[in-house]
């Protein structure tokens, strides 16, 4: 016989019943996979963290360098099997976010604030979400530097010195999202035409164009090279592994959040729901403490938890504090920046590093004489000088040109972009060689 239940006893059991009621992220199921560039320490970290409070899903990190995840992205978006899109640099997210290859979504954890110094946590459309912060300095490995007699380099200026050719590394913008906010915070910090000079004069002394981003902190901890060009975390969770390093951010950096989105028409949606909300719950920003992965967390509270002498951008105003850094400026040149620093670069790094020596071997000889200085400042002029004005770079219709990246000297470029990238590379090629001649000739004297 069925028994009358009072209707209050009944809305009371049926409250009761909606405060248990799990949410579709918390019982999330299924495959979730993630387009990410990590590296394994990272990925591998929070993906048995996470696993761990949703056991009813498997991640797949499907790994691949930021302007390659874009292009994954693009390429199979009439046919998505991708959840999530998972990096650092907020540029790229905007290039997925005008494709329409993005999906909105609102956070409901509490407790992360709007900015981290000057810039916006989260997507102000909703698209794309903050869960670290990140900036970009130096690091370097104290055994090499102290075998070498190398000082220790805190501003980007120092690494032009003649005592570190040979000892310097970095990864390509067009090879790793992170290095590219690097090359542009400079850029935007000095001005195009400096910050370009900069870098040039910087490159100069590389040993080394590493084909990924984390090939740069492998190279200092293991002593391949003395000083590496990095995004902070790198540094820092080298530090916390035991590698005798230390990072520093130099004066003209930036901090920007590291960001994670939903891809459009994500087969799995409550799994990926499930991920952002992890890794932004206090649990999910304290494993960004590990040792393995070290990242700045964006929730200000999680900082009481961290090591001692761990930056803290929120109290620490001065991380970031110089450049404020212009994120449509950034979208709107990012192909350019990219190619640009290739063909003067990557793919010519042994003429740009044989003027740079025959440059610094003449400062050095020099002395007072004004006939060889001048030579001296005119083969400088020849390296600095570029194949095209900021106005240009950061024209839309030209930027739509460069839409291959070169990955290797060898890749194949067609159509327009390639006519451009070989009037460049007879420029560059035809300075750097002058640049070494006339700075032999200044030693001459």
């Amino acid at each position: 016989m069925t028994k009358f239940i009072p209707a209050a006893f009944a809305a009371a059991f049926l409250s009761v019943l909606s405060m248990l009621s799990i949410s579709p992220a918390a019982a999330a199921s299924g495959k979730l996979v993630i387009v990410t560039s990590y590296p394994p320490d990272t990925t591998e970290t929070v993906k048995k963290a996470f696993e761990k409070v949703h056991p009813g899903v498997q991640v797949e990190m499907l790994k691949k360098k930021t302007t390659a995840g874009i292009k994954y992205l693009q390429e199979t978006q009439s046919n998505n099997t991708t959840d999530m899109f998972w990096a650092s640099a907020p540029d790229a997210f905007e290039v997925l976010k005008d494709d329409g290859l993005l999906a909105k979504y609102s956070v409901k954890q509490k407790g992360i604030p709007e900015k981290v110094g000057a810039f916006p946590i989260n997507d102000p459309d909703g698209y794309y979400k903050g869960f670290a912060a990140s900036g970009y300095g130096i690091m370097w490995n104290t055994r090499y530097t102290k075998a070498k007699k190398l000082p220790d380099a805190k501003e980007w200026a120092d690494l032009k010195n003649a005592v570190y050719h040979g000892h310097v590394g970095m990864s390509a913008p067009s090879r790793s999202g992170t290095t590219h906010l690097t090359v542009e915070t400079v850029l935007q910090g000095m001005g195009w035409d400096a910050g370009w000079a900069e870098w040039k004069s910087i490159a100069g002394n590389f040993k080394t164009v590493t084909e990924r981003s984390f090939g740069v902190p492998d190279g200092v901890n293991s002593g391949q090279f003395g000083v590496g060009i990095v995004i902070d975390f790198f540094g820092l969770s080298s530090q916390a592994s035991g590698f005798p390093v230390e990072f520093v951010y130099p004066t003209v950096t930036t901090l920007v959040p590291a960001n994670f989105a939903i891809v459009k028409n994500a087969p799995n949606t409550d799994a990926a729901s499930a991920f952002i909300e992890y890794l932004l719950s206090p649990a999910g920003q304290e494993v960004l403490l590990d040792p393995k992965i070290r990242r700045l967390p964006v929730n200000p509270a999680t900082y009481a938890n961290a090591p001692k002498d761990f930056p803290n951008p929120f109290k620490d105003k001065s991380i970031g504090a110089a450049v404020k850094f212009d994120l449509a400026l950034s979208k709107n040149r990012y192909n350019v920046v990219n190619s640009l620093f290739d063909v003067m670069v990557t793919y010519r790094l042994e003429d740009l590093v044989a003027a740079t020596s025959a440059i610094q071997m003449a400062e050095a000889k020099a002395g007072s004489n004004p006939a060889a200085a001048k030579l001296i400042a005119e083969a400088k002029a020849l390296v600095a000088k570029m194949p095209i004005t900021e106005a240009e770079a950061a024209d839309e219709g030209f930027n739509a040109i460069f839409k291959t990246k070169r990955k290797k000297a060898t890749t194949k470029v067609k159509g327009r972009q390639a006519e451009i990238e070989k009037e460049w590379d007879a420029m560059v090629v035809a300075n750097y060689t002058k640049a070494k001649q006339l700075a032999e000739k200044a030693m001459g004297m």
